[in-house]
């Protein structure tokens, strides 16, 4: 094919073709699909197949220039690419710049331009020798005994309460029906089967103080006043006259801590000085998982930061979807139905398109890394790759294969495995130093944090559940 190719730079990701594709080139191809459509075409007053190539471009004009720009125009941008050396991302954007040429089809040439996306050439600067601190959280004695009593607290059984009207610390299990006061509001809050402990942490007052006493069965009618600082955005400021019918009361059971107790933590337990045993090789082991996360963490952020480029939009969008279908799937495995609560979807396609980026840029420099130090991965670590994927799935090996393939997954293996390699090395050369322990704040990922908690990520981007009327924290009570 005849043509003229010219390549303009837009930015580091993004390069426009443009393209003229010669006439005689077209005019070919427009007199081979014209010729077709001849020995094809019932044209009255004609014999099938006879009738002149004049006639059938008339009669079928649309059609035979649909189908020779659908073919000529994507052959002449792929050979503009290849020319180019280009490795595109997605699929171009064409635009005819010469629509007069299609009024003479075939007798000049058609201009065109196409819009790529590709991938960034990194210049890659310093990977190794990068400094970061490893900082181990020590596991002190305080924190082995908590451990335990949160042990014992989950052994700890809710027993019904018949002789006695509510205390602090019992559990009383409430349907609250609440009607806006100030200001009225059209929809009412109904949330049954609300735990609620008297007394506990973050229970707002008012209801701490109109429970306590009550029984199974009893019917409080009362009135909260929300401060305008309310945790729950959705309350603060509000007065609601809350209907609240318990259901159950009942008190928490915590088991004696002896060795009888003990011996139910684990097979290896048999007394209590064997779990603070046990418990402090977990907190270690745990302390130590951590300290590898974070400095792993810290190098990569050292490794982003040292080389800021520009990320393919088309990627960008496609992680940020990708975390977003993530993010609405763990809503609705948390039971919360994205349909029934008032999210902020702009505020959180914005905040993890920012995540989707820095992602990307880290997955990028590492793919770079591997090409620097010419990393490989063998068809052996893939195998054994995938055997770990079964297990843990508690699929067969065969299944997870068939899956793959379908899908084109064992190239995406590969490539993870080829990234991790160069993560290994990125830490392996890097300039550790040992520092004493102080405690951060560890950034929460959306898909990691519960929907409903005052503290949650994704729980600032959505409004409120209507049981955190109970908790002056903003936290919803836990189901026992």
């Amino acid at each position: 094919m005849f043509m003229k190719t010219e390549l303009v730079d837009i930015s580091p990701t993004r390069k426009e073709l443009k393209i003229e594709i010669d006439a005689a080139a077209i005019s070919t191809e427009y007199d081979r699909v014209s010729d077709r459509y001849a020995k094809a075409a019932n044209v009255p007053g004609f014999r099938r197949g006879h009738a002149p190539r004049n006639i059938v471009r008339q009669r079928f004009k649309n059609e035979i220039r649909a189908e020779v720009l659908q073919h000529i125009v994507p052959q002449a941008i792929s050979a503009a690419i290849t020319e180019s050396s280009l490795a595109v991302i997605g699929e171009p954007d064409v635009r005819l710049d010469n629509d007069a040429a299609l009024d003479k089809f075939g007798e000049q040439p058609i201009a065109l331009h196409a819009h790529v996306e590709v991938l960034p050439d990194i210049a890659l600067g310093q990977y190794k020798g990068l400094e970061a601190a490893r900082r181990t959280r020590p596991i002190t004695e305080e924190m082995v005994e908590e451990t335990i009593r949160e042990l014992r607290e989950e052994s700890s059984s809710l027993q019904p309460v018949e002789d006695r009207g509510a205390q602090s610390g019992d559990i009383v299990t409430v349907n609250f029906r609440g009607r806006f006061i100030d200001p009225p509001a059209e929809e009412d809050i109904t949330v049954d089967e609300v735990d609620v402990e008297i007394g506990g942490p973050g229970v707002v007052q008012d209801f701490n103080d109109h429970l306590l006493g009550t029984r199974p069965d009893d019917e409080r009618t009362f009135t909260v006043k929300y401060p305008e600082d309310f945790s729950s955005k959705g309350l603060a400021g509000k007065e609601i006259e809350y209907t609240a019918v318990v259901t159950a009361v009942r008190v928490k059971e915590v088991p004696e801590l002896d060795d009888e107790w003990a011996k139910g933590m684990g097979e290896k337990v048999d007394s209590v000085e064997g779990l603070r045993a046990h418990v402090r090789q977990n907190l270690t082991e745990s302390a130590q998982r951590e300290s590898d996360f974070r400095l792993r963490n810290e190098l990569m952020d050292k490794l982003v930061a040292a080389h800021q480029f520009e990320v393919p939009t088309t990627l960008v969008e496609h992680q940020t979807q990708q975390l977003l279908e993530s993010t609405v799937r763990d809503m609705l495995q948390r039971g919360v139905d994205p349909r029934e609560r008032e999210v902020n979807w702009e505020g959180l396609r914005d905040m993890l398109r920012a995540r989707a980026t820095e992602d990307l840029r880290g997955s990028l420099l590492l793919e770079r890394v591997a090409d620097e130090e010419r990393i490989e991965v063998t068809d052996e670590e893939v195998a054994a790759e995938i055997s770990s994927f079964a297990e843990a799935t508690h699929q067969s090996i065969d299944q997870v294969r068939a899956a793959l393939t379908k899908q084109g997954g064992e190239r995406s293996i590969a490539d993870r495995l080829r990234n991790r390699k160069a993560f290994d090395l990125l830490i392996e050369n890097a300039s550790v130093r040992d520092e004493e322990w102080r405690e951060e704040e560890v950034e929460a990922k959306v898909d990691e944090t519960p929907v409903v908690s005052g503290t949650s990520t994704a729980d600032q981007l959505t409004a409120e559940s209507s049981n955190s009327a109970v908790a002056g924290d903003g936290e919803s009570r836990p189901n026992e």
